[in-house]
């Protein structure tokens, strides 16, 4: 007895599998940026009008480096699922592979070079 959906069977598409998965991961960068973004209005409004070594100094200090690295890593990959999502709903063929490659390879780019710099700022305040 097969229980699948003649389309369905006549394509060849099954299931993903990596559905609930996704979901999970944006909703847990979603309550991480709900946690973080308070967090770094408040740390970037108590900044206006500082100079450039009162900022950097801000930042290179272990909470707020932690904190901004969990922010940016967050803002990040929750940015790229749901760019993912836009373009899997949305376009299709190679297009949809080629825009796939694209992105993850944007958002990690864009993560690495924030990342390093906020070390940067660490490592030499």
């Amino acid at each position: 007895m097969n229980l699948r959906n003649p389309l369905s069977t006549a394509k060849g598409l099954g299931s993903a599998k990596d559905g609930t998965g996704h979901w999970w991961n944006q909703r847990l960068t979603a309550i991480a940026l709900a946690l973080l973004t308070p967090w770094f209005v408040f740390f970037s409004v108590g900044l206006l009008g500082a100079g450039q070594d009162q900022v950097r100094s801000a930042i290179a200090e272990p909470l707020s480096a932690t904190l901004l690295a969990a922010f940016v890593l967050s803002l990040f990959w929750h940015a790229r699922l749901g760019l993912q999502v836009v373009v899997e709903d949305y376009v299709h063929g190679a297009a949809e592979i080629v825009l796939q490659i694209i992105i993850k390879f944007v958002y990690a780019l864009a993560a690495i070079a924030a990342l390093l710099a906020i070390g940067r700022i660490v490592f030499t305040a």
